[in-house]
């Protein structure tokens, strides 16, 4: 298998994604697609990537658990990006580039180099991978999926309120004594 081919296997073939940006670089975002959510890395170079994964899994169980967006802790990890991706697909992301400026190539790695094996918090909205990797690449831990998230939930709580409110007008409203 040639490199063109080997890109094409690991990477997205869903049409509504651009194409991989070639090989990933050091200091890369890499977007793995998970069947629920997506799983951000930084790639490090020669094949390795750093990466959260729960702290009470083990790293297989790690790569691919749903449960491990529920996880209020993680460890950084060294990982092969062929492992960590298995059977999904990825792309190189570095779609902040555009209102955030990248650190230093070598900034950015000798940051991730000194987190390898340390035990972090982790919050699905507030801290998760994808704040993680930018944090590294930006010096700025930006995620819009949780901000997606948050809007989300932001947006269910205002219909729910609205709802109880109306609720709480018709209760009264019936309840009345004419």
């Amino acid at each position: 298998m040639d490199k063109q081919q080997r890109n094409s296997t690991m990477a997205s073939n869903d049409p509504d994604l651009p194409d991989p940006c070639g090989d990933p670089q050091p200091g890369d975002l890499i977007e793995i697609f998970r069947p629920a959510y997506q799983h951000w890395a930084l790639y490090l170079g020669d094949g390795y990537i750093i990466n959260l994964t729960p702290v009470d899994e083990s790293q297989a169980a790690a790569m691919s658990s749903v449960k491990s967006v529920f996880s209020r802790k993680a460890v950084v990890r060294m990982q092969l990006l062929k492992e960590v991706v298995g059977s999904d697909s990825y792309r190189v992301n570095n779609k902040y580039d555009h209102n955030h400026t990248p650190l230093p190539v070598y900034e950015i790695i000798q940051r991730a180099q000194v987190l390898i094996g340390q035990e972090v918090s982790y919050d699905l909205l507030g801290s998760n991978c994808e704040h993680f990797v930018t944090l590294l690449r930006y010096g700025e831990g930006v995620s819009e999926q949780a901000t997606r998230a948050i809007g989300a939930i932001s947006l269910v709580t205002a219909a729910a309120s609205a709802f109880s409110v109306l609720g709480l007008i018709n209760t009264r409203s019936r309840n009345r004594p004419f």
